[in-house]
């Protein structure tokens, strides 16, 4: 009895654990917010990357680098994170397919949440610069050169390089 009893407790409280909800941080820029759950864009992420990864034949070409994002002006944060995330949603997001369905699902997954973020970034009013809304263009001219679908399944291969950054925008817990 005792041992029933003492295993029933250990499931209830890994129960417990496993359905609490999934906490989110909020990003803070350039005096704007929204809340973004990283551990769900991370997960869906890493169940798509190695499929987008291997379907890109362009090898030789990168749509986003590190040093495009740590170059970005201060106080263009917002402005850069607002045409980045729009990018996605309007131009990689509705063009990128993947054979597994499990893989469509998470890639949907990551459009929604990124849709939600653009959302809450949409209320803040951002100013662009001309050297933010260059290197957004940039990154649009290397896209529009690919066919559509290869340009997707690069700019999905590529989304490690933008959590990075929402993540470096959250402040630590």
């Amino acid at each position: 009895m005792k041992i029933h009893l003492s295993s029933s407790l250990c499931t209830l409280l890994l129960l417990g654990f496993l359905n609490r909800p999934v906490e989110s941080q909020t990003l803070h820029v350039d005096g704007c917010s929204a809340s973004v759950h990283f551990h769900e864009l991370r997960k869906y992420f890493s169940d798509i990357k190695s499929d987008a990864i291997s379907g890109d034949d362009e090898i030789g070409v990168k749509l986003l680098d590190t040093s495009m994002i740590k170059n970005v002006q201060e106080g263009q944060t917002c402005c850069f994170l607002r045409l980045l995330l729009r990018f996605y949603v309007e131009r990689v997001f509705n063009n990128y397919e993947s054979s597994q369905p499990h893989q469509q699902r998470c890639s949907s997954a990551l459009a929604n949440a990124f849709v939600s973020i653009r959302r809450e970034m949409h209320k803040c009013h951002c100013n662009c610069g001309e050297e933010t809304q260059r290197t957004i263009d940039s990154v649009l001219t290397k896209f529009d050169m690919l066919q559509i679908r290869q340009g997707a399944q690069k700019a999905v291969g590529e989304l490690d390089i933008v959590l990075d950054l929402l993540e470096r925008l959250a402040p630590t817990s």
